[in-house]
């Protein structure tokens, strides 16, 4: 059984808290002097928060029909994802492929850091201790749970994400999705399968 855990730079929670004042302190400040009201920052707080999903389902399929976007993506998954017009606000992308050799699974050990703008909200289970701990430690019992069972001659690697890192997972597309266009094949890709708990869906026979 062979598993390959990379884990990215964590910040500990004295630290966290430090930029969590600082934020608060910026945003009290952008009020005082009258750049933004505290009704544009709520405002662009929920626009964030209502993002699905499906702009990394976008990224995912165009990745499967263009093999050169494919590649610029897995050099660079800031620089790729933007190239769909699609901002990244700030935080390193990384993508990651899955295929028949390697699955690759995301999680965060700190906190929840998760790329927000192209996936949406977090699933619950993925701020959960329980997820944080077990995804590194037994990685492939956590994805037999989610219903991803992987032959032992597969590798699992666990990528922790960060403050200023995030992950998201390229799944492998799936068989008899030829000559497909790529709105049908977004709808293929879900939340769970950028993250690595799942594979993408197959198509409906």
């Amino acid at each position: 059984m062979s598993h390959d855990h990379h884990h990215g730079p964590t910040i500990d929670p004295e630290r966290l808290a430090y930029y969590q004042r600082m934020a608060t302190a910026v945003r009290e400040l952008l009020i005082e002097k009258g750049i933004l009201t505290d009704a544009q920052i709520v405002a662009t707080i929920k626009k964030m928060e209502a993002r699905g999903p499906a702009l990394g389902a976008r990224v995912v399929a165009h990745a499967w029909v263009d093999p050169n976007y494919k590649t610029r993506l897995l050099l660079d998954g800031s620089a790729g994802v933007e190239e769909l017009g699609i901002p990244v606000d700030g935080t390193r992308l990384i993508v990651v492929e899955n295929t028949e050799e390697v699955h690759n699974l995301v999680v965060c050990t700190l906190c929840s850091c998760y790329p927000r703008n192209i996936l949406g909200l977090p699933p619950d289970w993925y701020k959960k201790a329980a997820y944080r701990a077990r995804a590194v430690k037994e990685p492939r019992a956590v994805l037999a749970e989610f219903g991803t069972v992987l032959s032992d001659s597969v590798t699992i690697r666990v990528h922790d994400s960060t403050a200023d890192m995030r992950y998201l997972v390229l799944p492998a597309r799936p068989a008899g999705t030829e000559g497909w266009a790529e709105d049908k094949l977004a709808a293929l890709v879900n939340r769970d399968s950028m993250i690595g708990v799942q594979a993408a869906k197959e198509p409906e026979q």
